[in-house]
């Protein structure tokens, strides 16, 4: 019986170096704020229309059914009139708040390395005047099994998601000027 018991645990430690490997990827995320010195509300009326990205330097156009409310939808043309297009769709939207998320239902991996991306935008009150601007989003890589091509791995989904929102965030800083500036 001894010996059984050993055996089943011997097999069972031989076996999680392979189980962690079989994993899979791992959900990323990404926050990236700004500070600008316009008040909320002036940022609010600019980023809060769900149908409008044109403040986004990527977006060449953006088009859309049903507004603000929930299950609105938008596409998003990127680049030029024939460029790509992401596919979205509202969820959760509060003008009170100045806040809405969304979620990627159409993206080519080409276009942008992730599957499964929901975003968060938010513009709050700065202490000393002006605003802070969030945006956060959580997705899987573009490649959902192990060993994915560079192209399509955590870190080019990261580096793909950081550097929209760090375009979209810097044209704000550019329209609305940094505080103290």
């Amino acid at each position: 019986m001894q010996k059984r018991k050993f055996l089943m645990v011997l097999t069972a430690a031989t076996m999680l170096p392979v189980m962690s490997l079989a994993h899979g990827p791992t959900r990323q995320k990404v926050t990236l704020t700004t500070e600008v010195a316009a008040e909320p509300a002036d940022v609010w009326a600019t980023i809060g229309n769900f149908q409008d990205m044109s403040w986004h330097p990527a977006v060449h156009a953006s088009t859309g059914a049903n507004g603000n409310d929930i299950d609105a939808t938008r596409v998003l043309t990127l680049g030029a009139e024939d460029g790509p297009t992401i596919s979205e769709i509202l969820y959760k939207y509060s003008s009170e708040k100045m806040s809405y998320s969304y979620r990627i239902t159409d993206v080519l991996v080409e276009v942008l390395p992730v599957t499964n991306y929901s975003s968060h935008l938010t513009v709050k009150a700065r202490d000393g005047g002006g605003s802070l601007i969030e945006w956060r989003g959580a997705f899987y890589r573009g490649y959902p099994n192990n060993d994915p091509p560079e192209n399509l791995n955590d870190a080019a989904a990261i580096a793909a998601v950081s550097g929209v929102y760090q375009a979209g965030l810097d044209a704000l800083v550019e329209t609305f000027g940094a505080p103290g500036s």
